[in-house]
């Protein structure tokens, strides 16, 4: 497999952390780079980690999780979805609660981080299919999502510092229809 192909996979893997890093910008008032870069980590560490575990654990396990990863993914990114609805839509004008959405908050991170990267996990078992060299293929995938996930925080700011509550409604269904399209596609209902 040649550095375009990679290139290509990490880019499609990286889309679902790019969608989500827009939902974290949408929430903050100022980009903060701190949570910005803790969230690339986040994102870009587990789409680096999960073709490693793929890849090593071989197609060994592919009926264990292959079944299951999908609702995995859905109920993750619905729950969070739902937070953020829930919040945007019970929370009065002007309300604190005392959380600002730029604040890092390392459970919701991994959460995000392990439903954005299960798909990455079937490439790794691939990977190890298709005998690629696994060392330079997660360096490429965790690079381009880190970078993704940086870009889609300051996207997402770009529009939420205007128009934070429609922002943040948006960003919950969206959370949920990501969630809903891995779903639908690995139940075979949809298919792009």
């Amino acid at each position: 497999m040649g550095i375009v192909e990679l290139l290509l996979i990490a880019v499609g893997l990286s889309m679902d952390a790019f969608a989500v890093s827009i939902c974290k910008g949408l929430g903050m008032k100022k980009v903060n780079l701190k949570v910005a870069f803790v969230l690339a980590l986040f994102f870009g560490g587990f789409q680096a980690l999960m073709p490693l575990i793929g890849w090593a654990l071989g197609s060994q396990f592919l009926w264990l999780i292959s079944p299951i990863d999908h609702w995995i993914a859905f109920v993750l990114l619905a729950v969070i979805g739902g937070k953020m609805l829930w919040k945007a839509l019970h929370d009065e004008e002007g309300e604190d609660d005392g959380k600002p959405a730029d604040k890092i908050d390392l459970g919701e991170f991994f959460i995000l981080a392990v439903a954005t990267s299960i798909d990455a996990l079937a490439v790794g078992i691939s990977f190890a299919a298709l005998a690629v060299g696994i060392v330079p293929s997660i360096l490429i995938i965790g690079v381009v999502t880190f970078c993704f996930t940086i870009a889609g925080v300051f996207v997402g700011n770009f529009f939420g510092s205007r128009y934070e509550k429609p922002a943040s409604i948006v960003g919950g269904v969206v959370l949920i229809l990501i969630g809903l399209k891995i779903l639908l596609e690995h139940l075979g209902i949809l298919v792009l």
